[in-house]
């Protein structure tokens, strides 16, 4: 497919996806279901424009789902205004970490009995498809930041946390298979994957986000410095984070949300439980330096501006990297396994992991139910399958993996797409809340 064309359909669909965006916030379907039929209808399947194997464009692949991913946890770091101290976060810590290795362990016992595969591929497999998506969940996660909702506060703290806690189960199966160097008895695992990189991620990311937050406020309120430039600042923080993270041979995606939660704690502290709301109605009004430059208002007006302008490359990654989706979904051949192994992921594995993990929480039998259901698949899983499939997988194993995968995907997009609305509609007429045009807000 030459570049002119690459233009044409992206320039294209970027349009469609504005005309047509409140018309689907009515309709029980989401952009990315519109996305995944287009790169279908590229790919050999539908038109033949172009052919996208996932084994020959492995490292660009990998690149393009990796910035995705990274986008996106900062933006969900910087939604989530709850304090630390509130006792909500046991909720998505306990998703993130307990009902994500109990849904490693039982997809390690699905891929033992049902694909008799060896129990490092097992392992690697929970790996891939058990973190939830924090690119393509955006309808369930919370709105805004003064969003308090239980339901929408979990799914986006877990999304966030559980991109990074899948690591150390990558790096296990990887090395049960012999790709990766685990040690005697697993401590080298157990030392530098498990406790060193999470929690060396957790501290660089807060570490920096806390940094650059005190700084540009300081250069602000006091010397009416660093303003208009709040594009680069997310961008900066973004790779700053990450890139020290990977230097120090930690997980630069906990990093990187992790310095989102840190740069929304230090507007917190400045602004206490006032909501940014104001703020954002002075900036429309066009008095956007006074605002980010006067001491009550500087910190929310940071804070905000640079999630608004994370949040339109979220929306760009997420358009490019579904098309590119569908399009490889049109080149690989769909396998037995692939048509029972999603729905029993999404109906069987996923809730009880979800009950199991969240025993004795104080939640309603409505929001766990909608937790366990909403366990959305998406582009983590495919970063984590480009991440194996450069450690020179036997090619075999490889395609099994990439069918498993790019399957599971599809039909998280599909299914979860179609009831998100109609589902969430629902939760909000418990609530006794009002609904305007449907839940989505994307």
């Amino acid at each position: 497919m030459s570049f002119i064309l690459w233009l044409i359909v992206a320039g294209g669909l970027f349009i469609v996806t504005a005309l047509v965006g409140s018309f689907l916030k009515r309709l029980p379907l989401t952009a990315p279901l519109l996305y995944l039929a287009v790169g279908f209808g590229l790919g050999p399947a539908g038109m033949g424009l172009f052919h996208l194997d996932p084994l020959e464009q492995v490292g660009f692949l990998e690149r393009i789902t990796e910035v995705a991913v990274l986008i996106s946890l900062f933006s969900a770091g910087l939604k989530l205004r709850m304090p630390l101290s509130e006792g909500r976060w046991f909720l998505p810590v306990r998703l993130a970490f307990l009902s994500m290795t109990l849904t490693v362990g039982l997809i390690t016992a699905v891929g033992v009995l049902g694909f008799s595969l060896p129990l490092g591929a097992c392992i690697l497999l929970g790996a891939i498809l058990a973190p939830t998506d924090p690119v393509l969940a955006s309808d369930v996660q919370v709105e805004n930041p003064e969003d308090r909702d239980l339901l929408r506060f979990s799914l986006t703290g877990e999304a966030g946390l559980n991109d990074g806690t899948a690591f150390p189960f990558v790096m296990l199966g990887l090395g049960l298979l012999g790709l990766h160097e685990i040690g005697v008895g697993g401590y080298r695992w157990l030392a530098v994957d498990v406790v060193w990189a999470i929690v060396g991620g957790i501290g660089i990311g807060s570490l920096l986000g806390t940094l650059v937050g005190h700084t540009v406020l300081y250069l602000r309120r006091e010397h009416q410095e660093a303003v208009g430039r709040d594009d680069f600042l997310a961008l900066g923080l973004v790779t700053l984070s990450y890139g020290s993270a990977l230097l120090a041979q930690t997980y630069g995606f906990l990093a990187v949300f992790t310095a989102g939660l840190a740069l929304r704690r230090v507007e917190r502290w400045h602004t206490g439980e006032k909501p940014p709301q104001p703020v954002r109605v002075a900036a429309e009004a066009g008095q956007t330096e006074k605002v980010a430059t006067a001491p009550e208002t500087a910190p929310a007006y940071m804070a905000q501006a640079i999630l608004s302008f994370n949040e339109q490359l979220e929306r760009s990654a997420e358009m490019v990297v579904v098309v590119l989706l569908g399009a490889m979904l049109s080149t690989v051949p769909l396998a037995t396994p692939a048509l029972w192994f999603a729905p029993f992921l999404f109906l069987i594995i996923r809730p009880a992991a979800v009950w199991l993990g969240l025993l004795g929480s104080q939640i309603s039998r409505v929001q766990c139910n909608l937790i366990a259901w909403f366990g959305m698949r998406g582009i983590g899983s495919i970063y984590y399958l480009m991440y194996a499939l450069r450690h020179n997988l036997p090619d075999d194993l490889a395609r099994q993996l990439i069918v498993l995968t790019l399957a599971t995907v599809a039909t998280s997009i599909v299914a979860h797409g179609m009831t998100a609305t109609p589902l969430m509609d629902y939760y909000q007429r418990r609530l006794g809340r009002p609904v305007l045009g449907g839940s989505k807000t994307r």
